[in-house]
């Protein structure tokens, strides 16, 4: 996880296309700018990032999905709970599940576990573009094979 960059998926674990559900994994890092500000002396996760964290991973199980012919946008946050604080070194256990996708939108409902606590959910709203409108098809491939999404897709189709 790269909080300063917005990298906050790790390495996706696996992806069920016929259950619609994605499952991955990230480590908060021990040092980071933003802990920072966030808080000097008692360093947390921002909340806001919790929620880019579900977003990306339910963007991710949006590209799986359709087979890479969108990228997804996050477009609303409805309902999010935020029960406890993220510090340095938590592996977070991400789950995001495909309620809809169709008519260039998506929801996904998407939640964040540590060690089997729960920490956050939230249903989230993704407008889908397709990539000929948006130039960011190779950048996305990559980062997708970089966390693994590719190869959990296959496994998912076999």
């Amino acid at each position: 996880m790269l909080l300063e960059y917005f990298q906050m998926i790790d390495r996706i674990e696996a992806v069920d296309l016929a259950a619609g559900r994605l499952t991955a994994r990230s480590i908060v890092p021990e040092k980071s700018p933003v802990f920072e500000g966030h808080f000097p002396g008692y360093p947390l996760v921002p909340g806001v990032l919790l929620i880019e964290t579900m977003a990306q991973a339910s963007g991710f199980l949006v590209l799986a999905a359709t087979k890479f012919v969108a990228m997804p946008f996050l477009m609303s946050v409805d309902g999010a709970k935020m029960r406890t604080f993220v510090e340095p070194a938590a592996e977070l256990e991400i789950e995001a599940f495909l309620e809809h996708e169709g008519s260039g939108f998506a929801v996904t409902k998407a939640k964040i576990a540590s060690g089997g606590k729960k920490i956050c959910d939230a249903q989230l709203k993704l407008r889908t573009m397709p990539f000929d409108q948006v130039p960011l098809g190779e950048i996305v491939r990559k980062r997708a094979e970089e966390v693994g999404l590719m190869a959990a897709a296959a496994a998912s189709e076999k």
